[in-house]
């Protein structure tokens, strides 16, 4: 994997070439249309950028010689230099410096500019070109100098959706062939698919791994963000940020880009304390904030932590309470793990003042629904007066998600793996029912169980979720699914494998169902439904809720 500033070199040599190139075309312009302010205009601007890059990344030599010629048609935009034939064959000759200069960025080798065209570009900018001094002649490069092309090439991200797509449909047509070669038990045909299924996977990694931008893109932007806000809040914060160097898919960081602004945002106006409270409470007077990324096998995890007040689960509850999102003591029982889940629930705010950054009623959901969209996962982690902490758990790529395949009435549905915790085998007699739904005791956590066919095929008004006699069998399989701090046991007729798929969105008028992530296509030809984890999740909870509170009734 390629360093932070291995990338940023190669991005600077790739834009500083385009630079150079054009100022070249520029030039020749601006000699035929000397009065034409806008080729001017535009040098100008080329300069200053390739100046500014130029010294941010430690490229002093570029840096200096861009100015020197900057400030030349600075003098030439203002009437202060003539546009002379002379005057043009040292600006020529600068230009070519700055191209031998990047083209040698690499080679230890390479000396020192030559110095009688560093002082010709003197005389210029000194304005002396009328003067006795005489500019001296210099060896034209471009006579000599073989042409060559950048190495790297700048494709727009529509196109690499589109690419991945065809991948995606290749995969697809690879499994199936893979799987007939096997039926048929033909020696030729499973070699060509042996080969097939290699080159398939290498294109489909190189595409994935050609979508991949480090995450120190988007951590760069904060510093300026915490400083603007902690000013606005009167506030004072230290921010630690780890893990630059992070691969993740571009479409995946551009989603979670606000979200994790928005975390910022409340970890700033709500959890770090001012500092004259901080100094009351023996802590010190600047907050800490760290952001920090890191890789966790085939996801990439992101924590946001902060030092202040903690989130008051008591206030939570009552909100929880008070909102009529569950009976008091439903609420009272509630473990503080699913307690804070319902921060994310739609219009969930504990924030007491509009500010300009906080307390609008757009709360913690909208980044739930950003992260779920994804296939991401986000959980909370908070100890009053110590500080909270945000852990986004997301897949580095969203073209192919490994999953759980497994049947219900002879259908194939597939889980993505992201929300799977475990799979277990209990007896019937291990279920019991409670308030109309099934509850088990599962490595000694109470866990509530769903029929997954009562779920899928039963219409609602005759659901009958905690009645064991719909079940098939003594043993069920049962996947433990998680989403938001909530943990939720399936019950499934047969187990397969796990399995990389692609997945397909869905075909109206499917789409409308909120049960179905998407769809693929296995190795036999058989359809597979994709189960959308959170939305499952959201409407047995929303369930069980209203159940619930008829009880209390």
């Amino acid at each position: 994997m390629k360093s932070r500033e291995q990338e940023y070199k190669e991005i600077f040599v790739a834009e500083a070439l385009e630079y150079f190139d054009a100022l070249n075309r520029l030039i020749s312009d601006l000699e035929k249309r000397p009065q034409d302010d806008q080729v001017l205009a535009e040098i100008f601007r080329m300069l200053h950028n390739l100046k500014a890059n130029a010294k941010a990344i430690g490229y002093l030599q570029i840096s200096d010689v861009s100015h020197k010629l900057e400030t030349a048609f600075s003098l030439i935009r203002n009437k202060e230099l003539s546009f002379s034939d002379e005057v043009v064959t040292v600006l020529f000759e600068g230009v070519d410096l700055l191209g031998e200069l990047i083209h040698n960025i690499d080679n230890e080798s390479y000396g020192e500019p030559d110095p009688v065209l560093l002082r010709n570009l003197d005389i210029i900018v000194d304005n002396l070109s009328d003067s006795t001094i005489e500019l001296a002649k210099v060896q034209r490069y471009n006579t000599s100098k073989n042409l060559s092309l950048s190495e790297l090439v700048y494709i727009q991200i529509k196109k690499l959706d589109h690419l991945l797509n065809l991948v995606g449909e290749l995969v697809i047509d690879r499994d199936r062939i893979v799987s007939i070669s096997r039926e048929l038990d033909n020696s030729e045909l499973k070699s060509v698919s042996s080969h097939l299924n290699r080159i398939t996977e290498d294109l489909q990694y190189s595409i994935m791994d050609a979508r991949l931008v480090s995450i120190g893109s988007l951590f760069n932007k904060f510093p300026r963000i915490v400083r603007d806000i902690a000013n606005a809040e009167k506030k004072e914060v230290d921010m630690v940020m780890e893990g630059y160097d992070i691969q993740i898919d571009r479409n995946i960081l551009q989603i979670i880009t606000d979200s994790l602004l928005h975390l910022v945002r409340n970890a700033i106006t709500h959890g770090i304390e001012k500092p004259e409270i901080r100094a009351k409470k023996n802590k010190p007077r600047n907050g800490n904030l760290s952001l920090i990324a890191r890789n966790d096998r085939e996801n990439v995890l992101i924590q946001l932590t902060d030092d202040g007040k903690g989130i008051d689960l008591v206030q939570v509850r009552r909100a929880i309470a008070e909102r009529q999102m569950l009976p008091e003591s439903a609420v009272a029982n509630l473990p503080d793990s699913e307690a804070l889940s319902y921060l994310f629930e739609p219009g969930f705010s504990l924030a007491k003042q509009v500010t300009e950054f906080s307390g609008r009623g757009v709360g913690l959901d909208v980044v739930k629904n950003a992260v779920d969209s994804i296939g991401g996962r986000i959980r909370i982690d908070s100890e009053k007066g110590k500080g909270t902490t945000f852990t986004l758990q997301l897949p580095t790529s969203i073209a192919v998600k490994g999953a759980l395949l497994f049947e219900v009435d002879e259908i194939f549905y597939a889980i993505p793996l992201l929300h799977t915790e475990q799979v277990v085998a209990i007896e019937i007699d291990e279920l019991h029912e409670i308030g109309g739904v099934l509850v088990a005791d599962i490595f000694g956590e109470t866990t509530t169980v769903v029929y997954l066919n009562e779920l899928l095929n039963v219409k609602e008004q005759e659901m009958r979720l905690g009645d064991k006699s719909r079940l098939k069998g003594l043993v069920q399989n049962i996947i433990i699914v998680s989403y938001n701090n909530r943990k939720l046991g399936i019950i499934v007729d047969k187990l397969y494998r796990q399995q990389d798929i692609v997945v397909k969105p869905l075909s109206k008028p499917l789409d409308a169902v909120d049960l179905y992530g998407g769809v693929t296509l296995l190795g036999s030809g058989k359809v597979c439904l994709v189960l959308d984890v959170p939305a499952i999740t959201r409407y047995f909870i929303s369930r069980r809720q209203v159940m619930a509170g008829e009880l209390n009734i």
